[in-house]
């Protein structure tokens, strides 16, 4: 609309317009971006519209590196988040502690984590359910006996207090809590903790956690001796 077009379709100038890059824009969310429309192209030519089809870019490189938690680290996260000081009337008090305990004990992102629906904890045989994951598959994953028992008293502690509840980590008012939220709580917890963060794109993130998860699971798995492969 912007541009003035008034078909159904791309031209190549719509199309290199689109791929110019934006102002403060990573080339991580410009090649993304790109292969948007390139996909969105791609379909509209089988519904039968003609329509210029772009090129992708060149392939960018990742410098991300993943931070590891050490386990002593992880011990001094967590006592942090036990005993932080918020309002009697918060219910982060009994959240954040179970909260950050299950997205590290079972690898999660932090939105499967807040997406989960109490019906999709299985306390009485010790697995949840992940549903609507980035990949589009859900996935049953099992908790450990420590994490069973923590959610367990979270639940009798906590959600019993509600007459109904969708969300496992619910509000009062039965929405969901935002990534945001529990993003600001983690960089209290982690200056409680004396973990240093560095900075915006540096990390630590409530992320690493997953990335934690792996590289223990997997040291773990070798000091067995099990096959990794």
């Amino acid at each position: 609309i912007k541009n003035g077009a008034d078909f159904i379709g791309l031209t190549k100038v719509l199309a290199d317009k689109w791929a110019e890059k934006r102002p403060n824009e990573s080339e991580v969310t410009r090649y993304k971006r790109v292969n948007d429309i390139i996909n969105f192209s791609v379909y509209l030519n089988q519904l039968g519209y003609q329509t210029y089809i772009p090129r992708q870019l060149k392939a960018y490189q990742s410098t991300f590196t993943p931070y590891i938690f050490s386990k002593e680290q992880l011990s001094s996260f967590f006592n942090a988040c036990d005993t932080l000081e918020i309002g009697r009337k918060s219910p982060m008090k009994y959240i954040l502690p179970v909260l950050y305990r299950v997205i590290y004990g079972c690898g999660l992102r932090v939105n499967e984590a807040l997406k989960l629906k109490c019906e999709d904890v299985n306390l009485d045989e010790g697995y949840i359910v992940i549903r609507e994951t980035k990949n589009g598959s859900d996935r049953i994953l099992p908790i450990s006996n420590s994490l069973k028992e923590i959610c367990v008293q979270y639940s009798k502690c906590y959600l019993s207090t509600f007459n109904s509840c969708d969300y496992f980590f619910g509000q009062g008012n039965g929405k969901k809590f935002s990534s945001d939220r529990v993003y600001r709580w983690f960089r209290k917890i982690l200056w409680k903790a004396g973990i240093p963060h560095g900075g915006k794109g540096m990390g630590p993130r409530v992320h690493d956690f997953r990335h934690s998860f792996s590289v223990h699971s997997l040291a773990e798995m070798s000091r067995k001796g099990l096959d990794l492969y």
